[in-house]
């Protein structure tokens, strides 16, 4: 199996703890203001951009444009980790972080100011599509960033619990994202809302920048990249491979199971955080502000399972917490959506709650699990194209099919039997991955702890 040490022997410095937890908060702070930036679209598509930007049709249609404009992000996704994966094996994992944020704190704050179809027309959403690009490509760069930042710089024994720590980027850039949105509501008429309020959480994109430079000018680069660094330097030139290349040659399968664990996690996410959003408010007749605060108050159970969860799997294994995650996530699916359809505000945050449970499960450690399937001088290549396929082929198109199907069925048990699809695809991803680390004579997933 593909997997790799946590360092390379004798050769990796011992960080200074001071040092550790400013890179630690620094990978987390990234990865948060990040996820915000990309958020904002999500929550934005559900609610206004669909009549602003693709006006023509029904509402259904208009929706769906949204999502499919939404789903754009998540198709540049691994462009954005092929390019940075490259280089930051290359050349390391910091500057590759800070061209990320900033690439994201200009198209967050582009999207923000982007006139409307009204305004100049079919330009607008041509526009929109390009700045959401931008979006992926630098949410695609940055994971594998802020996540090496933190696991490489972790003590033993320590890297679930550090890569937790970028992990909880996604619900801390939820939390933050809907509480703007509700407060842009609360602020503003609802004529007003739908006129500029909107706008304001996009604009926020522009304290990206700052903690560009701070990273930029304060944090060291990982010292098991300097490590493989150095060991690389000592072989003649023309021996050192392309790490994309070494990754489509040796490790493309690691790849694609990495992806296939993943997909359902990253789908059901996106589903309960603008799927819903979309279907309770148009189909059911929900408040927007009672299904957003739900929401937020959902995310904010995340903060404390994430790092619970990647603890845990530091004292008794990656796989077995992921794969109880995964089997979770295809239990639950269909009581969820009964749940849901019910129409009550209590039930749909019982069905969420136990949802983002089982996704915080799976979550917790799949920073560390994905860093130790690969050897430092691929890491970033290899754990960045992993988990952008699952984003592609799981978030980015998941609130787009749940609309089509629920359109083609009338039922929202067929979203349910989606989500059990691509839980069933995990656990067998998950499966063989097991029994590669318990049949690998190197040093293994720890997957029996």
């Amino acid at each position: 199996m593909d997997t790799a040490p946590s360092a390379l022997p004798g050769t990796t410095p011992v960080p200074d703890p001071r040092n550790r937890r400013k890179v630690a908060t620094a990978a987390a702070l990234a990865s948060a203001v990040e996820w915000y930036d990309y958020f904002v679209f999500g929550i934005a598509a559900a609610l206004v951009l669909g009549d602003l930007y693709f006006p023509a049709g029904s509402s259904s249609a208009g929706v769906l444009a949204s999502f499919a404009t939404f789903a754009v992000g998540f198709l540049a996704r691994p462009l954005g980790g092929v390019i940075a994966g490259h280089l930051g094996d290359r050349h390391g994992r910091k500057p590759m972080l800070v061209l990320a944020l900033t690439l994201m704190g200009l198209a967050t704050t582009g999207i923000g100011l982007l006139p409307t179809y009204e305004t100049i027309g079919v330009a607008a959403p041509v526009l929109l599509v390009l700045l959401r690009v931008v979006q992926g490509i630098a949410v695609g760069a940055q994971w594998g960033g802020a996540m090496l930042l933190a696991t490489e710089y972790a003590p033993e024994g320590k890297r679930g619990i550090y890569g937790s720590f970028v992990q909880l980027g996604v619900p801390i850039g939820v939390v933050t994202a809907n509480t703007v949105f509700l407060v842009a509501g609360a602020a503003t008429s609802e004529s007003a809302f739908t006129a500029w309020g909107w706008r304001l959480p996009f604009l926020v994109g522009l304290l990206v920048l700052v903690l560009a430079r701070y990273i930029h000018t304060h944090v060291e680069e990982t010292p098991e990249f300097r490590a493989a660094e150095r060991a690389l330097a000592e072989k003649e030139k023309g021996e050192r491979g392309s790490p994309l290349r070494g990754i489509l040659r040796g490790h493309l399968g690691t790849v694609f199971l990495a992806g296939g664990s993943f997909a359902v996690n990253t789908a059901t996410f996106y589903i309960l955080i603008t799927g819903v959003l979309d279907y309770t408010t148009r189909e059911l007749d929900m408040k927007r502000g009672a299904v957003l605060t739900v929401s937020l108050c959902v995310s904010l159970t995340q903060l404390v399972l994430i790092p619970a969860s990647a603890a845990l799997s530091d004292r008794i294994g990656r796989i077995r917490i992921y794969a109880f995650g995964a089997a979770g996530i295809a239990l639950w699916a269909v009581p969820m959506f009964l749940l849901i359809d019910t129409g009550s505000l209590l039930w749909l945050a019982v069905g969420t709650f136990v949802a983002s449970c089982f996704l915080s499960i799976m979550y917790g450690p799949q920073a560390a699990l994905f860093a130790e399937l690969f050897t430092p001088e691929m890491r970033y290549t290899g754990a960045s194209l992993g988990y952008q396929i699952a984003a592609v082929f799981g978030g980015g198109l998941a609130p787009f099919v749940m609309v089509l199907l629920l359109e083609a069925t009338g039922t929202s048990l067929a979203v349910a039997a989606y989500v059990i699809g691509l839980a069933v695809i995990a656990l067998v991803s998950i499966k063989v991955l097991a029994d590669r680390a318990r049949s690998h004579d190197g040093p293994k997933v720890p997957a029996e702890g």
